[in-house]
Formats: C-alpha cells, sequence, structure tokens
C-alpha cells in the first residue's frame, strides 16, 4: 500500500503492531482491558529536522521496527487504517 502523505520535517507515521489476543498461558484477553502497543513500523518519514539552515537526516527509515512512548503522537486515519504520526524524538529506539 502507497501512502500518499509525506510526514513534514523530523515526523513520521507508524502503524502500531497488532499485540496477541491471549496471554503465555492461553488467557484471552478482551478488547476492553487491552492497552493500545507501543510497537510500530514505520510507514514514512519526514526529510529531516532543520537546525542553523541544514537539514539533519532521521536516523529510523520506512519499514523499521520501533518503540514508541505510551502517550506519544497523534493518531490519524489513513486509507481506513489507523495509524499514529509522532516526532523523531518521541521514538524510544528500534526493534532489530
Amino acid at each position: 500500500m502507497a501512502l500518499k502523505v509525506r510526514p513534514l520535517h523530523d515526523r513520521v507515521i507508524v502503524q502500531r503492531i497488532a499485540e496477541e489476543e491471549k496471554t503465555k498461558g492461553g488467557i484471552i484477553i478482551p478488547d476492553t482491558a487491552k492497552e493500545k502497543p507501543q510497537e510500530g513500523r514505520v510507514v514514512a518519514v519526514g526529510r529531516g529536522k532543520q537546525e542553523d539552515g541544514k537539514v539533519i537526516p532521521l536516523d529510523v527509515k520506512a519499514g523499521d521496527k520501533i518503540l514508541f512512548g505510551k502517550y506519544s503522537g497523534t493518531e490519524i486515519k489513513l486509507n481506513g487504517e489507523e495509524h499514529l504520526i509522532l516526532r523523531e524524538e518521541d521514538i524510544l529506539g528500534i526493534i532489530e
């Protein structure tokens, strides 16, 4: 799926990675008890942060699996799917 949106500056668009429906012990978790996942896959990235007239490229790229803060970013809907748009500084790490 190709997005028709490109984030500006140091922002990235992330699609959350769904968590398991069951615990390791086999208990099914109802939707009301689930927390939103803090892992996602980067879908699109901006050109980079501007400092002193220079553009500093981002450390993340499209396709990276990342961790982000629980209350980070802004939820948006693109092509009928929920995504998150956040700044690079809200990204806690890249999962390798």
